[in-house]
């Protein structure tokens, strides 16, 4: 079931809400392989009723599956956003829909979540790559524009010889 709030509830007071949000219901497709969200998203959220809106606090957590950059070890990533904030308008052009009674927040959550991701997940800061691994490193040269013949390419150009 998504995260939902009835704005009925808020009228007396604030709501205290406390669950999982499952994969599925996350619904983030990162299309990538280096990032992977498998388990549910946890939360511990305020949502009080403002004038115009919303305001919403509280915690987020999720464990990520990630491949680390440098040497494809996988390992697990913990999101932990322990002091996430957001206003949701009810009113006005950025207003969020309102059904039943009731407003929907997993997307302003997925949103949040997305934004957290590591941008070059490592298993480690000091990972060090591949082990043995010459993968971007260039190879030393003893002549630069040297041909396998051992003369450079304009020795080449100057033997020949243009007839006008």
């Amino acid at each position: 079931m998504p995260l939902t709030v009835n704005l009925r509830h808020l009228e007396a007071h604030e709501l205290s809400l406390k669950g999982e949000l499952s994969v599925e219901e996350l619904d983030i497709d990162t299309r990538d392989e280096i990032i992977q969200v498998n388990r549910p998203l946890s939360y511990e959220i305020q949502v009080q009723k403002m004038e115009d809106g919303l305001l919403v606090q509280g915690q987020l957590r999720l464990t990520l599956d990630c491949e680390c950059v440098r040497c494809l070890k996988s390992f697990r990533f913990d999101l932990n956003i322990n002091e996430w904030a957001a206003h949701v308008p009810l009113q006005g052009d950025d207003a969020v829909k309102v059904i039943n009674d009731c407003v929907d927040l997993t997307p302003l959550v997925r949103e949040d979540i997305l934004l957290e991701f590591p941008q070059h997940p490592l298993c480690d800061p000091d990972c060090r790559g591949l082990p043995n691994s010459s993968v971007g490193k260039a190879k030393k040269n003893s002549g630069a524009g040297k041909t396998e013949a051992g003369s450079s390419a304009w020795a080449e150009l100057n033997k020949l010889k243009f007839n006008n």
